[in-house]
Formats: C-alpha cells, structure tokens, sequence
C-alpha cells in the first residue's frame, strides 16, 4: 500500500520555510489529506506489523502520533509547528517514553527509524548500566549480530565523561557502559517512503532491533 507522495514531502518542505498560523491555516487542507491522513493510517497499519514483532504493543495510532503542534513556551525558537511527522510504537506509546520501542519520523525528504532508549532518568539509566554490567557476554553478540549491524549500525548516545566507580571495571571491557542514552537508528530512502512497500520494510527493519529492545526492557 502507499501511503506517501511527492505532495507530502513537498508540505513539509513548504512548512520549513514559511512556518506561521497564516500560512497553515491557509494550506490545512493540504496538511489534512497528503499528511496527517496518510501519516495516521501508516501508523495504524505498522503497530499491526509491529505487534508481530511485539506482542506487548497493543496502543492506537492515538495513543502513538506527535501533535505537529510545538511547545514553545521554554523555546527561544517560537515556531508554531514541527517540520516533521512523528510517532512512537512501544509498549508505553507517548505517555512512556521510558518503554523501549520504535519511532518513526517523516521528514521533508526521508524516513528515520528509531529503538532503543533515548532518554532514560538516572534511575533508570543505572538500572540499564548494572544489566549490561551483569549480561556482558549476552550485551556483546546483540550488538555484534549481524542483521542488527546491517540495519542500525551501531548504539548511539551522548556519552558520560565520568562513571560511577562501581562500573568503571566493566566500562573498561563495555565502553557504552559510558553511553546516556542507547538508541540505533535506520534511515529509510525517499524512494521506500513514496513506494508500494514501506510497511514491510520497516517490519523487517525493526525486526533487526527487538532483540536488543527485549535486552533494554529486561533491565529496566
């Protein structure tokens, strides 16, 4: 199925350039029917695929999809809207974004696919440093598999300059220990975006990340 074309990425484009209420409003039918729509009923579609993957996923698109709306109270950047399409596909869906899961992010000329954890409180975080201190050996295959390498890479994450001394040991032999944030991330092509068969690409990209995601829900 299709969800996306040219007039999709061409509103965001549009929007980046001239983002105010004036111009929305005036182009809201637009954002209505080559965005929000589609972009709803993808995410309808790929919690059903991703719930192959993951049975705990059991949100609504609702319950998963960004607002376009940006809060700017605490900005300096008083833009009224994201240049972007969002939503987030776990167990917690936007009201817990501690759950480790998949976000998905359209952008103006590509897809981006997220899992992991991106921003884990301290408690949490510590957590996360002693399973990976206590599963090491486990920690190092999922890290090293091959599918998971092929799609995402490696972990990302702002790192640490000082660790807590109880894992310095371990962050010898692990440095991620060091990371304050895992998460991996996929860039989807625009042809993909615009094509026949985004839903099962994504299926099969975020297959390559469960494991790791089962690893980072187990420790915390």
């Amino acid at each position: 199925m299709k969800y996306f074309t040219k007039k999709s990425l061409d509103f965001l484009k549009e929007l980046e350039q001239n983002n105010d209420r004036e111009w929305f409003h005036a182009n809201k039918s637009r954002f209505q029917n080559d965005l929000e729509v589609p972009f709803r009923d993808l995410i309808e579609n790929l919690i059903d695929e991703f719930q192959a993957i993951d049975p705990k996923i059991v949100i609504t698109a609702k319950e998963a999809i960004f607002r376009i709306y940006r809060d700017v109270r605490f900005s300096s950047d008083k833009s009224p809207y994201k240049t972007h399409m969002s939503a987030i596909i776990s167990a917690g869906g936007r009201k817990n974004l501690i759950v480790p899961g998949f976000y998905v992010e359209l952008q103006k000329d590509k897809m981006m696919l997220y899992a992991g954890i991106y921003n884990p409180d301290t408690k949490t975080l510590e957590k996360i440093r002693y399973y990976i201190a206590e599963h090491g050996i486990e920690f190092k295959k999922l890290i090293a598999d091959k599918d998971f390498v092929k799609v995402f890479g490696e972990i990302q994450g702002e790192k640490s300059k000082i660790i807590p001394k109880q894992f310095k040991e371990d962050a010898a032999e692990q440095p991620l220990l060091y990371n304050k944030a895992f998460y991996y991330m996929h860039e989807v092509p625009q042809k993909i975006v615009l094509g026949e068969d985004l839903i099962s690409y994504l299926g099969a990209s975020a297959a390559a990340a469960q494991k790791l995601n089962v690893f980072f829900r187990n420790a915390i």
